[in-house]
C-alpha cells in the first residue's frame, strides 16, 4: 500500500461519524534553543475525497523526512488550500520564557492549545449538541451546536488539556492531517529560527535550528548562552546528562 493511501486511509477511518478531523503536531520540543511551535490542520471528508488528496497527498510525510525545499513547496500549496476553504490551518508558539516557566511539556501543550484555538476555541467543544429541553423558541433559534470534529494529536495523550483528543503514537507517519500539521509547525519554527540567527549571530541558528549539534555546542562554549537558550536543556547537555544522538533533530 502506498504512503498516500496509508495516510489518507487512516484519516478516512478517523473521520467516520464526524464532520472533520484536526491533526496536531509540534516542532522544536527537543531543541536547546528557541520556541516550541505547534501546527494544527483541519480537514473534512470532502477534502479527503477531493482531487488534491487523491493526486498530491503522496508528497506528504513526517516533516523531518522532507527537505526544506519540499516543505516550502507544500506550505505554498497549504496556503492555497486555506484560501480556497478546503482546509483550515494555524500554528501556536510557546517561547523560551514559557518553556522555562511551564517546562517543555507544559509549553508544548500551550503551543498546541494556541494552534487549535486558531481554528476553534475550547468552548466550542464544550457546548451542548442539542438545545436544552426547556429552551425558549428564541434560545433554540440562537443555539449553536458543538463542532463535530475529532482532534488527533501526535504522541501520547495529554493530561489537563482543554480539548478532548485522540493520541496517535508516530501520528506524523500514520495520519495525513497530523503530517500536514507537522509541516506547518516545522516551516513556522524554521522561519523563526532564521530570524533569531540575525538577532543572535554566531550560534548558527539558521543551520541547526537550535538543536544540540556539535557546532551549536561549540558555539555556546565560545560565546556563552543567549536569552534564546533553554537553561535546563543546556545545563544537562553540557554536563553530559543528555545524549545529543537521542534528541529530536532536524
Amino acid at each position: 500500500m502506498s504512503k498516500r493511501r496509508q495516510l489518507r486511509g487512516f484519516d478516512l477511518k478517523q473521520i467516520d461519524g464526524v464532520a472533520g478531523i484536526i491533526g496536531v503536531d509540534e516542532a522544536g520540543r527537543g531543541a536547546l534553543a528557541g520556541p516550541v511551535v505547534a501546527g494544527a490542520v483541519l480537514i473534512t471528508r470532502q477534502f479527503l475525497d477531493g482531487r488534491w488528496a487523491a493526486t498530491k497527498a503522496s508528497r506528504i510525510n513526517d516533516s523531518k523526512l522532507l527537505t526544506p525545499e519540499e516543505r516550502q513547496e507544500l506550505w505554498v500549496e497549504f496556503e492555497l488550500l486555506v484560501a480556497q476553504g478546503q482546509i483550515h490551518a494555524h500554528f501556536g508558539i510557546a517561547d523560551v520564557a514559557e518553556i522555562e516557566s511551564h517546562n517543555i511539556l507544559g509549553a508544548t501543550k500551550l503551543a498546541m492549545r494556541r494552534a487549535i484555538g486558531g481554528i476553534y476555541p475550547p468552548e466550542v467543544f464544550q457546548r451542548q449538541t442539542e438545545p436544552d429541553l426547556f429552551a425558549s423558541a428564541e434560545e433554540i433559534a440562537a443555539f449553536q451546536p458543538t463542532v463535530s470534529a475529532r482532534i488527533l494529536v501526535d504522541g501520547l495523550a495529554l493530561r489537563n488539556f482543554p480539548y478532548p483528543h485522540t493520541a496517535i503514537v508516530d501520528g506524523d507517519a500514520r495520519s495525513l492531517s497530523i503530517a500536514m500539521a507537522s509541516i506547518v509547525a516545522k516551516v513556522t519554527r524554521d522561519r523563526l529560527m532564521n530570524e533569531l540567527d540575525g538577532k543572535f549571530p554566531g550560534y548558527g541558528f539558521a543551520q541547526h535550528k537550535g538543536y544540540g549539534t556539535e557546532e551549536h555546542r561549540d558555539a555556546v562554549l565560545r560565546h556563552g548562552r543567549c536569552i534564546q537558550h533553554r537553561d535546563l536543556f543546556l545545563r544537562k547537555l553540557m554536563a553530559g546528562q543528555i545524549d545529543p544522538a537521542q534528541m529530536d533533530f532536524l
